[in-house]
């Protein structure tokens, strides 16, 4: 099996995968937190200790330095004030019988000695004589100091020469020795400090090691602790998401005394009170739609006979005297009216039931709009608001169900014209890639940011006190809604005060397909205009009137 590199692809999402699982993974943010704070304390301490143990180190091994330095030089001083040499010769045997002795007194072979510049040049006085290692390393700032210095002794850090472009850590110790009848010399010693230098990185490599193996430790005794207490509340969450889906019969098991059982019983025990209280609910719901169908189903015959016969008076309502004609035309209104209501609420008792079923076909939805406003064009005349249909797009078929959607656009065109304040209404038809969209805009009274919250409610009116050209049920824009949503479509509004309103009915073009955005903007583009009313022949024109009364409307979010 041959091994394949991850993509580009995986290399450019592998930030955004890291950051949803840090954002999701309670057990990882904890642990990784840990970590981090306990490497941030363990490097601390290391650093502290790594190097303290390197300052005494050198420390001990300096002062070691010293003392052996002043005991070898004392050995070598003693050695040269005991012997009387008056030749070259026997001074440079001196000389080298006390470098010979500070070697024994000291553990370093490296010593160098120089005579102190200045003195008497008449006198035959030995060589210099050094160890090589030590002539590149000995610098003039040293040597000045124990030029000048007498018999106190000085020291400096160097680097030794090991080998080729390779150096050891090394301290040079300088004082003075006095070689009788030949003046003062400068006495160098060197120590190699290499096995001290060892033993720090012995000591800085097991600290390592040991930080290294303690945060690895500490992760996963976190991990393990975090996963005791995070693995409960993953219980819970996913107790909790199955709750919600509707499994009501869930629970979390309860196992222990501790802090999680307490929850565990909590957390069951809220669940019996709510599946409890939904089971009520239910119950209820049901009780309330049956007996809606049941008083619907029932009324229907009574109300077929109550028609039959209003119907007869109405059509004889010309023989009645004139208040017996206008009750007559009122019981005729008034039984179309209740015809209406049963009929809505037995179409939300469907609803309700879930038993609605599509009956869809190709549907254009231009030529349906065109019917509607051929059929309310009469009403929208009586009312003064005169009605017209825009359509840029959306010619052609789109699977629906006409009967429905028609009685959508009707209810919205018809709301429209009795709310238009005898202004124009617009119906305005489109469509993009996706959606065909179809928009209802009145420049009447419009409604409040509270009345557009609700305005999708059963029986709920912005006005109950404004007299209904159709006398409406209050159950059209609720049904419009249902039907909408059955269509996997939207049905949304835009409305303000005194600005008119906008509704915006979009259906996909492809039933069930997902819609990816509406053709018509919502708000609509003209929020804000306020076309004036038409002014009666007669009526004198208002000197009020101007274009600085319209003010911008502020945009705001269209409720679905």
């Amino acid at each position: 099996m041959r091994f394949r590199w991850p993509d580009k692809e995986w290399w450019r999402q592998a930030p955004s995968r890291l950051a949803r699982l840090w954002r999701r993974s309670l057990q990882l943010r904890t642990v990784a937190i840990t970590l981090a704070l306990t490497g941030v304390a363990i490097l601390v301490t290391g650093v502290y200790m790594a190097l303290s143990i390197s300052n005494d180190l050198y420390q001990s091994r300096l002062d070691q330095a010293l003392r052996d330095s002043s005991r070898a030089t004392t050995a070598a001083q003693s050695t040269m004030n005991a012997s009387d040499v008056s030749s070259a010769d026997g001074g440079r045997n001196l000389l080298n019988s006390a470098l010979q002795s500070v070697q024994t007194s000291t553990s370093s072979r490296l010593v160098a000695a120089y005579r102190v510049p200045g003195q008497d040049t008449s006198v035959l006085a030995p060589p210099d004589r050094g160890s090589p290692a030590l002539n590149s390393v000995i610098s003039d700032q040293l040597r000045a100091k124990v030029q000048t210095g007498g018999t106190e002794q000085f020291y400096q850090s160097v680097a030794l020469p090991a080998g080729s472009d390779s150096s050891d850590p090394g301290i040079v110790v300088g004082t003075q020795l006095t070689l009788p009848s030949y003046g003062r010399y400068e006495l160098y010693i060197g120590y190699n400090l290499r096995d001290s230098e060892n033993t720090l990185l012995f000591v800085q490599n097991t600290l390592l090691l040991a930080g290294l193996a303690l945060i690895v430790l500490i992760g996963a005794i976190t991990w393990v602790i975090v996963r005791f207490v995070v693995e409960p509340i993953r219980v819970a969450a996913r107790t909790s998401e199955r709750l919600a889906a509707g499994d009501l019969a869930v629970r979390i098991p309860e196992r222990g005394e501790d802090v999680f059982a307490s929850l565990a019983r909590s957390f069951n025990g809220m669940a019996d009170s709510l599946q409890s209280q939904i089971n009520q609910l239910g119950t209820l719901s049901q009780l309330q739609q049956r007996f809606v169908s049941d008083v619907s189903h029932e009324l229907r015959t009574p109300l077929t006979t109550i028609r039959l016969a209003g119907d007869v008076i109405y059509d004889q309502r010309s023989t009645f005297p004139p208040a017996t004609e206008r009750t007559a035309e009122l019981l005729h209104t008034q039984i179309e009216r209740f015809d209406r209501l049963l009929s809505d609420l037995l179409e939300i008792s469907r609803y309700d039931a879930g038993s609605v079923v599509l009956d869809p076909e190709p549907t254009n939805l231009v030529r349906l709009a065109e019917d509607v406003v051929d059929e309310l064009r009469a009403l929208s005349e009586q009312n003064g608001s005169p009605l017209t249909l825009d359509a840029p797009g959306g010619y052609f078929d789109v699977g629906m169900d006409p009967r429905r959607i028609r009685r959508v656009v009707r209810n919205l065109i018809g709301n429209a014209i009795e709310h238009g304040e005898r202004r124009p209404v617009v119906v305005t038809v489109d469509s993009n890639e996706s959606a065909v969209a179809l928009t209802v805009r009145d420049y009447g009274i419009g409604m409040s940011h509270h009345d557009v919250n609700h305005v999708f409610d059963r029986f709920w009116r912005a006005d109950p006190s404004r007299k209904r050209t159709l006398g409406g049920t209050g159950l059209g824009l609720a049904i419009s809604l249902e039907d909408a949503t059955l269509h996997s479509g939207w049905l949304q509004v835009w409305s303000m005060p005194g600005q008119g309103s906008c509704f915006r009915l979009t259906l996909p073009r492809v039933p069930g397909r997902e819609i990816a955005g509406s053709p018509l903007p919502l708000p609509p583009v003209d929020a804000g205009e306020l076309p004036a009313a038409p002014t009666p022949p007669d009526a004198p024109a208002s000197p009020d009137a101007s274009a600085d009364d319209v003010r911008p409307i502020p945009k705001r979010e269209a409720r679905a």
